[in-house]
């Protein structure tokens, strides 16, 4: 065989992270990884790379064990909000610390749905994958055990968002200083400033993470 030659050197992007990540999901036999390769597979136009980059998963890594320090792995029904592609229910699925009856990823964009289903595929109607509008969702009909949103940076009035929701209700939110990104319409300064802006009744966490650009700070308590 040519040395000088990849075997994969016909490949082009796309092919080489499917063939990558289907031989990883072979090798570790993890429904997670699994289900990354078949988005790759069946979406190739999903911007999947940025949702499994090392900060999101990072971030993502850290809100789970924080949640599952405060509150425990016990949860009937967990509504994920700004849900993109569904990363964070599929990471809550394969932990082995939780035990969830069902997650619903919800987000205003209707093309991530069919992205999340397709990675959440192994969860079966524990998932769901809906396309709404925070605002408008009914909280107290829904009844959520907990409300996550890791986008507050994105919600121009926090306070009023929060009021939606019944009193009592668990949630557990991340926003950033990453003042200079321009989707970025509300950053917080410091920790003590998301504590201010979110008012909660009952702060079970709060804590912070710093990155290479910026700082993310996350609560976990009651409305």
């Amino acid at each position: 065989m040519d040395v000088t030659q990849p075997r994969n050197a016909g490949m082009d992007g796309h092919e080489q992270a499917l063939d990558l990540t289907r031989g990883i999901a072979a090798y570790v036999n993890h429904p997670l990884v699994a289900g990354l390769a078949r988005v790759i597979a069946k979406h190739p136009q999903a911007d999947i790379a940025n949702a499994f980059n090392h900060k999101q998963v990072a971030c993502k890594m850290w809100a789970l064990d924080r949640l599952f320090e405060s509150c425990g792995g016990r949860f009937g029904r967990i509504w994920v909000l700004g849900g993109w592609y569904g990363v964070l229910p599929a990471m809550l699925f394969n932990d082995a610390r939780f035990d969830i009856a069902a997650v619903d990823s919800i987000d205003i964009d209707p093309e991530v749905a069919p992205v999340a289903r397709t990675l959440n595929r192994d969860a079966g109607d524990r998932f769901r994958a809906l396309t709404a509008d925070m605002y408008a969702l009914d909280y107290a009909a829904g009844r959520p055990d907990l409300v996550v949103n890791t986008s507050c940076e994105h919600i121009a009035d926090l306070r009023a968002w929060l009021a939606l929701l019944p009193r009592g209700t668990n949630v557990l939110l991340q926003s950033n200083d990453y003042f200079s990104e321009p989707t970025h319409i509300n950053c917080v300064a410091s920790l003590a400033a998301f504590e201010a802006m979110a008012a909660l009744r009952e702060v079970r966490f709060s804590g912070e993470l710093p990155t290479k650009k910026y700082t993310r700070f996350m609560l976990i308590g009651t409305v």
